[in-house]
C-alpha cells in the first residue's frame, strides 16, 4: 500500500489519506467578510477531490486583519452563520473533514486583490484602513506604517482569536489551524527584522514567540477539549547575512508548540520581507519539514511545489514529512487525488455519481464514499 493513501492521526481526528488540501485565499468574500457563491462552488469541488482534508483560506479574526478587503472573515456571527449553512450543504456530499486557518495578516493588510494590481491601500482610501504590526515598520518602504500593537491591544488579538475558534467549532469545522507564517501578523511578532520592540512582546527568542504561544493557548481554551488545533509556520525568512527567523528558531517553535498541544506543524517558507532570497524548485521547502520531523513527535505537513503523486509519495518513503500539502495544482486539476491513486495503483473513495468517470481497466481503484 502506498504511504500517501494510509491514514493519519492529527490528535483526535483521523484522515483517510495523507493527501492535505492547503489553506489558498481567494479574495472573493463580501466586504464584510461574508462568504459568496463563490466559496460555495469552490468548498464543493474541495469535497468531492478525494483529499483527505480540507484546510479553508486564511480568515481574519478582525476586520483590520483581513490581507484584503474580500477576504473571509469570521469575527462575528453573522459570519458564522453563513459558514454553518454552507458546511451543512458540503458535507451532505461528502464525508471530507473541513479545517479552517485563521489569521491576522498584521502589517501586510488593506491591500487590494492579486489581480487588482494596486498593492497596499492607504488608511484614508475607501477600501483600506490603518495596518498594526509588532513595530512601526512597514513590509515595503512606500508603504504607510503600521501600528506598534500596545499591550492591551495584543490581548484584544489573542481574545479574537480565540472567539473565532469558538465561532469555527460552532460552524462545523473537525479542525482548526493558526496561521503563523507568510509574514503575517504572528510571523511578525517573531521575526527580529520585523520586531523591534523592548517589552515582553520583542526582544529575546522567548519574547518574540511568547504572542504565537500565547494565541495557542487562547484558541485551545475556547475549544472544547482534545478539538485538533494545528500550527501553519515559515521556516525561513530566507534572508543571509541578517539575524531573522530561520530554521533552527522554527524547530524550537515547533517543540514549544508540541508541549502546547499542537497536533501538527504545516511548513511552509517567506513572506516576511521583500529582499527574501527564494531558491524555488520542487520540493525546495521539504528540507524545513524533515528538520522539524526530528525533533517533534507531532506529524510534519510538507507544501512547496509538491505536484506529482510519486513525489508526494517519496517524500513520505523517505520520512520527511508525514503528510503532503498541495494548493495552487489542485486548482489547476481539481481531481488531483483521483489521478494520484491511480497512479500509485491504490483506491479512492469518490461520489458515486462519479464511478462511471473511472478510465477503462481502472475501476477497480474507484470506490464509493
Amino acid at each position: 500500500m502506498s504511504l500517501l493513501f494510509q491514514s493519519v492521526q492529527f490528535g483526535s481526528l483521523q484522515l483517510k489519506n495523507k493527501i492535505v488540501i492547503a489553506p489558498m485565499c481567494q479574495y472573493s468574500a463580501t466586504e464584510q467578510g461574508e462568504i459568496t457563491y463563490w466559496h460555495e462552488q469552490q468548498w464543493a469541488n474541495y469535497a468531492l477531490s478525494g483529499a483527505g482534508l480540507c484546510i479553508v483560506e486564511a480568515t481574519a479574526v478582525q476586520p483590520e486583519g483581513r490581507i484584503s478587503y474580500a477576504d473571509l472573515g469570521l469575527w462575528n456571527d453573522q459570519q458564522a452563520s453563513q459558514i454553518k449553512t454552507l458546511l451543512q450543504k458540503v458535507k451532505s456530499i461528502s464525508p471530507m473533514p473541513f479545517a479552517i486557518q485563521l489569521a491576522h495578516a498584521g502589517r501586510k493588510a488593506s491591500t487590494d486583490k492579486p489581480w487588482g494590481g494596486k498593492g497596499q491601500f492607504a488608511p484614508d482610501h475607501s477600501l483600506g484602513w490603518q495596518t498594526v504590526s509588532a513595530s512601526d515598520i512597514p513590509f515595503q518602504a512606500h508603504e504607510h506604517p503600521p501600528k506598534s500593537l500596545s499591550v492591551d491591544e495584543i490581548q484584544q488579538v489573542i481574545q479574537d482569536f480565540a472567539a473565532s475558534a469558538k465561532r469555527a467549532v460552532e460552524a462545523g469545522f473537525e479542525l482548526i489551524e493558526l496561521h503563523a507564517a507568510h509574514g503575517y501578523l504572528l510571523h511578525q511578532f517573531m521575526s527580529p527584522l520585523s520586531n523591534h520592540r523592548q517589552d515582553q512582546y520583542g526582544g529575546s527568542f522567548e519574547n518574540r514567540i511568547r504572542l504565537t504561544l500565547e494565541v495557542f493557548e487562547a484558541i485551545k481554551a475556547a475549544v472544547p477539549e482534545d478539538f485538533p488545533i494545528g500550527v501553519r509556520i515559515s521556516a525561513t525568512d530566507w534572508m543571509d547575512g541578517v539575524e531573522s527567523w530561520d530554521v533552527e528558531s522554527s524547530v524550537e517553535l515547533s517543540k514549544e508548540l508540541e508541549k502546547l498541544g499542537a497536533v501538527y506543524i504545516h511548513v511552509s517558507s517567506a513572506g516576511l520581507h521583500v529582499d527574501q532570497k527564494i531558491d524555488v524548485h520542487p520540493n525546495y521547502q521539504v528540507p524545513f519539514a524533515e528538520a522539524i520531523k526530528k525533533d517533534v513527535n507531532i506529524p510534519v505537513i510538507a507544501v512547496g511545489l509538491i505536484t506529482d503523486a510519486q513525489q508526494a509519495e517519496g517524500i513520505l518513503e523517505y520520512k520527511q514529512a508525514d503528510a503532503i500539502a498541495i494548493a495552487r495544482v489542485l486548482l489547476y486539476d481539481p481531481s488531483w487525488p483521483w489521478h494520484a491513486a491511480v497512479t500509485l495503483d491504490e483506491k479512492i473513495a469518490i461520489s458515486p455519481q462519479y464511478l462511471r468517470s473511472a478510465p477503462h481497466g481502472l475501476n477497480q481503484l474507484f470506490e464509493s464514499f
